[in-house]
């Protein structure tokens, strides 16, 4: 239980982060806090469960349609787009480390031409750039389906008083 507070602590803070880049309204930093929090704490204990361990990229896609369907409920509290609050929440679950091993073996395929150690980095390459591409994907439709799916509710977030 600790770890997944220190988890959803220290997401909610580079949310905090990542929003305060695009300079949204006061009001919105507390929900992409919490929404971040909860993402990927659930991403989180999805992947380390010990009974049913799920893939990063199906832990990414639940993580991000919570964020979704919390961030358009959270949208009329804080009364912005729920986009607002849900795109710094993606961010800490960015697959950082697929994206970096996809250029790492990028470089060392070009750097190597001797055919089973170039073949070698090509997988790694394909399969890191793979990997990191589909969990982004998951995360981007996840993250959109509620808001799709609850349509009326994300548009009146912004048409209150």
């Amino acid at each position: 239980m600790n770890i997944l507070l220190q988890d959803g602590f220290f997401a909610a803070m580079a949310a905090v982060g990542f929003a305060s880049i695009s300079n949204p309204p006061r009001r919105a930093y507390p929900c992409c806090a919490i929404l971040a929090a909860v993402g990927h704490a659930l991403r989180y204990l999805l992947m380390n469960n010990h009974v049913v361990a799920v893939h990063i990229i199906l832990a990414s896609g639940i993580a991000a349609f919570a964020i979704g369907i919390l961030a358009v409920r959270l949208a009329l509290v804080a009364k912005c787009p729920a986009e607002t609050c849900f795109f710094p929440a993606l961010l800490p679950m960015i697959p950082g480390m697929y994206a970096y091993r996809t250029v790492e073996a990028f470089v060392l395929c070009l750097c190597h031409s001797d055919e089973s150690t170039f073949i070698h980095y090509l997988y790694h390459f394909a399969y890191n750039g793979f990997t990191c591409s589909i969990i982004i994907l998951g995360m981007v439709v996840g993250a959109n389906i509620p808001i799709f799916l609850m349509k009326r509710m994300s548009f009146m977030a912004t048409k209150m008083d």
